[in-house]
């Protein structure tokens, strides 16, 4: 190898071990928790620089490539691997009588549409073709309100509009009946969350949260993020009905900030033991993660998990079904959360409460 090729060997490798540990830090702030998101490209490249070790290089640069490249790939594997077959699923399958039971079954579209995307018909028929229960639908403003209403209010009875021109607005339809209906913003002005009742045909009751928190950016804080995310998990955790949080989160499955909410919450996520089902960017093959959540109490049984047509947006919406028992049951329940996690979760949520600013990215859609 020249000298050039050696040394951009070990500014790939350098980089690596870098990105991959200084997540590890938990600082909240978008310059680090980003690094979260490539894991599944993290394990692919060390697995190719380990290649390129073994090949090319030998004595000590050797051994020293190896042990850096193997611990890469050994790191983000412990990471990812949860969200492959190869780990048991956390959630747990519906019975064939509970799949029949078309009165206690809910299927849920969650979208994030792309604001500036105006190819309103690739949703609109997609719901149409799935049939979902309930429908909802992020970053829309007054324009996607009207064009989801116009087509779809046959479909649905129940809707909540909350179109915004700053790129967090969301829309809610719904079959079943709705109820004790909330628009909040948590934690940041202008940042929205809907929280509300669902009644099944079968009579039982659930509670549904959507989020749509702000992403992490180089130049700024997670807080408002981190904050919001956990609170709607310790809401859920006290709430005395079967609970379904979903939405873009701008977070991976795997981050630090993901495993605080299941261990503040004890919702499960479907994906773990099944498949990654990564959202985001529908356009970049090669640069995808899974943005886009749901996550359950554990007396919903899984029936479907799909990721659905791109629609135009640089999400790919994401398909959930459901059947919801009389008991809970999971194959495993998340960790509990620790007095120093919910410590540390107060203290970014009063920091927050203390700060005054616009949210993060709301001009990003305009035009």
């Amino acid at each position: 190898m020249t000298l050039f090729l050696i040394s951009l060997y070990w500014f790939t490798v350098g980089f690596l071990v870098v990105a991959t540990l200084v997540p590890f830090s938990k600082i909240p702030h978008g310059a680090i928790r980003s690094f979260a998101f490539p894991r599944e490209q993290f394990f692919v490249l060390a697995l190719a620089m380990f290649a390129i070790t073994l090949v090319f290089l030998g004595g000590q640069q050797r051994i020293l490539g190896l042990i850096a490249t193997g611990s890469v790939i050994v790191i983000n594997a412990i990471y990812i691997a949860k969200f492959t077959p190869l780990w048991r699923s956390q959630s747990v399958n519906a019975t064939p009588e509970e799949r029949e039971d078309g009165s206690r079954r809910v299927t849920l579209i969650a979208s994030n549409v792309k604001q500036s995307n105006r190819d309103y018909s690739k949703l609109i028929n997609l719901i149409k073709t799935e049939k979902p229960d309930i429908a909802t639908a992020l970053e829309v403003d007054a324009a996607w309100v009207d064009a989801l209403y116009s087509e779809l209010k046959d479909d649905f009875q129940h809707w909540v509009k909350v179109d915004q021109e700053n790129s967090y607005g969301m829309v809610l339809m719904s079959r079943l009946p709705l109820d004790e209906t909330e628009v909040r913003e948590l934690l940041v002005e202008g940042v929205p969350s809907i929280r509300t009742r669902v009644r099944m045909d079968s009579g039982q009751e659930w509670r549904l949260y959507i989020v749509h928190p702000e992403p992490p950016v180089p130049y700024h804080d997670t807080k408002g993020r981190d904050g919001e995310i956990a609170l709607i998990g310790m809401e859920a955790k006290k709430d005395p009905l079967p609970s379904i949080v979903t939405g873009d989160l701008n977070d991976v499955a795997w981050s630090t900030t993901t495993r605080r909410f299941q261990a503040l919450s004890g919702l499960l996520d479907p994906r773990i033991g099944r498949g990654f089902y990564n959202t985001f960017h529908a356009g970049v093959v090669l640069a995808r993660w899974p943005l886009d959540h749901l996550f359950h109490d554990p007396e919903f049984r899984l029936i479907r998990l799909a990721r659905m047509p791109n629609v135009g947006s640089d999400h790919f919406p994401i398909l959930f079904s459901f059947a919801l028992s009389n008991s809970a049951e999971a194959h495993f329940m998340p960790e509990q959360s620790s007095a120093e996690e919910r410590e540390e979760v107060r203290e970014i949520v009063e920091d927050e409460r203390n700060t005054d600013r616009e949210a993060i990215g709301t001009d990003w859609e305009k035009g």
